[in-house]
């Protein structure tokens, strides 16, 4: 049984950090890769930053620089570091496993609030 956990949301100063991490189970996570979403109120589920199996990261324009995407392969955790934290990027953050076993199908996790606020 897949599951995907997020923790680590909250509410941060502008210009302030978060980490959020998302531990992965009930499949073989170093061999795929993870990624990062965020959707905001009324607007649509954008991807923020994905890891490749073999490390590589991209990311989202409006993140680059400020969010480091990493995972852990003997703890089984993807994680998204941000700094220099914006008010837009006030979003619930999603762990996701894209294209699970090749099926097309992705999973996700329950969620995590980010809000960026003084």
């Amino acid at each position: 049984q897949v599951q995907l956990v997020e923790s680590g949301g909250g509410m941060v100063q502008p210009g302030g950090s978060l980490r959020l991490s998302c531990a992965a189970s009930g499949f073989t996570f170093s061999t795929n890769a993870m990624a990062w979403y965020r959707q905001a109120p009324g607007k649509k589920r954008e991807l923020v930053a994905r890891i490749s199996s073999s490390n590589k990261s991209t990311y989202v324009d409006s993140v680059k620089g400020r969010f480091t995407i990493s995972r852990d392969n003997v703890k089984n955790i993807v994680s998204l570091q941000m700094n220099s934290l914006k008010p837009e990027d006030t979003a619930v953050y999603y762990c996701n496993w894209p294209n699970a076993w090749g099926t097309g199908i992705d999973y996700w996790g329950q969620g995590t609030q980010v809000t960026v606020s003084s």
